[in-house]
């Protein structure tokens, strides 16, 4: 993902999800996925995709089963 990319997911992310805290960070190279972050806290991987030369992001967010709140297993 390109800055102008990564740019304008970023604002479509603040705007849907009502949070100014949302930080996306460039890869090192273009080829790889952008890093998704809340504050300080990494939430996942944004993937760009094209297929029939059409363009989607895929946001991408594993949730550790350590992170969850105890509950009924």
């Amino acid at each position: 993902m390109n800055h102008n990319e990564i740019t304008r997911v970023q604002d479509y992310l603040r705007q849907t999800f009502g949070n100014p805290e949302i930080n996306l960070k460039a890869p090192e190279k273009d080829t790889l996925p952008a890093e998704f972050y809340i504050n300080d806290e990494f939430i996942g991987v944004i993937y760009r995709d094209v297929d029939d030369g059409e363009v989607s992001y895929a946001l991408n967010m594993s949730i550790l089963e350590e992170d969850l709140p105890p509950g009924v297993l």
